[in-house]
């Protein structure tokens, strides 16, 4: 009995020992031994995960001794550990191998569900956050101005409202859309994107062409989602901000709340600030428009009784105050004739879900919700303007054998919109129902073909259809092509999308009501990638052309006192061709890129006689070149980013017998960047933004001197009967800008 005893007390001596958790702690290290923040760390067997801190450190509990453990990280190869006695009694040294082959990153906005981007038929575009970063800039709008085929427009000349052009199409004709949800749309894309701060992006999709299919109205010439940061891959507490030469001011605080058996939350708080007057090229008005905007941002997942995340919620808040006009213009000259000025107050409150169901987790629902309310002043011009949007969708996932993914979605749209223009009596309101089906069918092992097909619809416009058909050949492992055509459409409020018809003295006309804007698209997408002992290279060129029928385009030149609206009787052409590169040497720490694309932006017109005129589009650039250096000095640990845009002769409007040039001169703007990390959550950068201080003409405000017209009829003054115009608008006349900044993180 006593030997039984002592077996017994030896067996569960032996049996503690095995089934004991065991904490280790650890730190996760590139090549050049810098800590790499926020990598997942997970016991194989019991997939318990962990993440680690801004310093690459981690703590785990393992079952045992003898656990394997995961180490995974965005842009880096994922490394399998497996532990021993003699590496678990000591600090746990991860080295990870960075990978960026781009074709690997996770996309959504092409099926409404998280795929590798290599394997979407449907050619999208991702940036990360160290690339919108590059240049140091304030919010999305900037950030975008390396991206290829995009470029971020200054649609004022006082109030510097701006929006972001694809392929040369105004910013209308482009979705904005986070985490995938449609929250940006009407007033927003002209007054709301600048409120995007870029410290709350993780990444930027991008498609380029109609979008419809999925997304609706407003997607016909191209998508962006903006996909936010991962409340698990964010720090405890951050601090960012940066000040600039000009006194612009901007600080982001963000931090998160864990509890790990309800809720996980995140929260970001933006400031920016800029009240200092600048007349470097003394036309009496200000080079650059002086703001004061918060925004907050919130984020929340809930969790199940079973750890699941059924529900996320999340939160933003925008509140911005922003003025330009003569340099002596105060908020109480608002409205009045004595100086001029353009100011503009917003607020605005965004609210979306996402509900995934726990038993058909295929099954998704998604609610969004906006209201935008504007308080505005054009010199007399007094603009008020409130819009609704809400948004409703259910989405099915279901994968039939091996070859059909399916997915089928029920949309709701609702938007109401209301103003003090004449040309809005009453409230505008409609409703949008629509569904949807897609089918990303595998031919062959290396062969894909997605058919979609969208019905809307409109309770003013009747039905709307929007079919595509995309089709996918991987032809080798690191080449793949793809063909695409797809229809859009968008429905139109001139007052909602075009800054124009607000800006300067004109009048704004309708000729008819206008109809909906319809689109036919093809594009055709070619990548490829090689890897060497010396080098990584992607390449990826597009050739695309868009058509367009019931366009409707501002006419400028008819009457200099109006802006004239209607559908074009003919139709309108988007086309060119584009192409990147993204180079990374193995053996130095080098980075670069160079993207360009050429365009064809035109309207054909019917005259009086019957004939087809060819016009250019105004404020379409005929190309532009990009191009990026990041090189690290290893032994300092600092990083040197040198970034340029080119852009080529951008059409303009004029006035009758105006003196100005119709096509910008070609442009370009440069910028560099010095950043170090201390390695001890705390880094700072020096950057200089458009160093070679390039700044358009300074007579781009026509009549700056005369902004009410008292004195247009003046034989002396005025020979010409030149109207006050700031229409003549292609790039920000703030000139060579100095930008220091830091952040914290623990």
């Amino acid at each position: 009995m006593k030997r039984i005893s002592i077996y017994f007390c030896f067996f569960l001596i032996a049996f503690q020992s095995f089934s004991q958790d065991f904490d280790i702690t650890g730190q996760v290290i590139d090549l050049r031994k810098q800590p790499i923040p926020f990598v997942h760390i997970t016991d194989i067997k019991t997939k318990t995960t962990v993440v680690s801190d801004v310093l690459g450190n981690f703590s785990i509990s393992l079952e045992n001794k003898h656990s394997i453990i995961k180490a995974s990280a965005v842009g880096f190869n994922s490394l399998e550990l497996k532990l021993d006695d003699q590496n678990i009694e000591n600090l746990i040294l991860i080295t990870l191998k960075e990978d960026n082959d781009i074709l690997k990153e996770m996309v959504i906005s092409g099926t409404l569900e998280l795929i590798e981007r290599k394997e979407s038929p449907i050619p999208i575009a991702v940036y990360s956050s160290q690339f919108l970063n590059i240049v140091p800039v304030p919010s999305l709008v900037e950030a975008t101005n390396q991206i290829t085929g995009l470029r971020p427009q200054l649609n004022c000349s006082v109030c510097n409202t701006g929006d972001i052009h694809i392929n040369g199409m105004e910013g209308a004709y482009s979705m904005i859309v986070i985490d995938g949800m449609p929250i940006m749309g009407g007033l927003s894309t002209v007054y709301g994107l600048q409120g995007i701060p870029t410290s709350l992006i993780d990444q930027v999709e991008v498609i380029k062409g109609p979008a419809s299919t999925l997304y609706g109205s407003e997607a016909m010439a191209g998508l962006i989602n903006v996909v936010t940061k991962n409340i698990n891959c964010i720090p405890r507490f951050s601090l960012d901000f940066n000040l600039s030469s000009w006194g612009e001011l901007q600080t982001s605080l963000s931090f998160k709340f864990l509890d790990k058996e309800k809720f996980k939350a995140f929260t970001a708080i933006d400031v920016f600030k800029y009240n200092n007057p600048i007349d470097n090229n003394n036309d009496g008005f200000t080079d650059l428009t002086l703001k004061n905007r918060y925004s907050i941002f919130n984020k929340l997942q809930f969790f199940n009784d079973k750890g699941a995340n059924p529900l996320n919620i999340t939160f933003r808040y925008l509140n911005e105050d922003r003025w330009g006009g003569q340099m002596d213009f105060k908020q109480e000259d608002r409205g009045k004739n004595t100086v001029y000025g353009e100011a503009i107050l917003t607020n605005r409150l965004e609210i979306s879900s996402f509900y995934k169901a726990q038993k058909m987790t295929n099954l998704k629902w998604q609610n969004s919700f906006s209201y935008h309310d504007q308080n505005s002043w054009y010199g007399l011009a007094e603009y008020n303007a409130q819009q609704t949007i809400g948004f409703s969708q259910l989405t099915l996932h279901k994968k039939l054998g091996e070859k059909h993914n399916l997915l089928n979605g029920l949309a709701l749209r609702y938007n109401n919109y209301n103003d003090n223009t004449s040309a809005t009596t009453n409230a505008d309101s409609w409703w949008l129902p629509g569904l949807f089906i897609q089918d990303n069918f595998k031919l062959t092992k290396n062969q894909k073909i997605l058919f979609g097909w969208r019905t809307d619809f409109h309770t003013k416009h009747g039905y709307i259809h929007s079919p595509r058909i995309n089709y996918q050949w991987n032809i080798t492992d690191n080449s793949t092509l793809r063909i695409g055509y797809g229809d859009g459409f968008r429905v139109v409020n001139v007052f909602t999308e075009d800054h124009a018809a607000l800006t300067g003295a004109r009048e704004v006309v309708f000729l008819e009501e206008l109809k909906p804007e319809k689109s036919k698209n093809i594009n055709i997408n070619f990548n490829n990638s090689w890897n060497t002992e010396t080098l990584k290279i992607s390449i990826e060129s597009s050739v695309f052309e868009s058509r367009f029928s019931n366009k409707i385009i501002p006419d400028f030149l008819t009457n200099d006192n109006q802006i004239i609206y209607s559908n074009l009787s003919g139709y309108s052409i988007a086309r060119g061709i584009s192409s990147e590169i993204f180079l990374k040497m193995n053996k130095i720490p080098l980075k670069t890129s160079a993207n360009a694309t050429l365009l064809d932006v035109s309207n054909f017109n019917y005259n009086n006689s019957g004939e087809l005129i060819k016009s250019r589009q105004l404020l379409a650039e005929k190309y532009s070149v990009k191009w990026t250096l990041i090189y690290i000095l290893e032994k300092i640990g600092l990083e040197i980013n040198y970034a340029a845009t080119n852009y080529g002769p951008i059409r303009l409007p004029l006035l009758q017998n105006d003196f100005r040039s119709e096509y910008s001169l070609p442009y370009t703007i440069h910028n560099i960047k010095f950043s170090k990390n201390f390695n001890n959550g705390w880094s700072s950068f020096l950057g200089v933004r458009n160093f070679t201080n390039f700044t358009p003409p300074d007579y781009s405000i026509l009549r700056s001197n005369d902004p009410f017209d008292n004195n247009i009829n003046d034989p002396i003054d005025n020979p010409n009967g030149y109207t006050f115009d700031a229409s003549y608008m292609y790039a920000s006349f703030q000139g060579i800008n100095i930008v220091f900044g830091g952040s914290f993180v623990f």
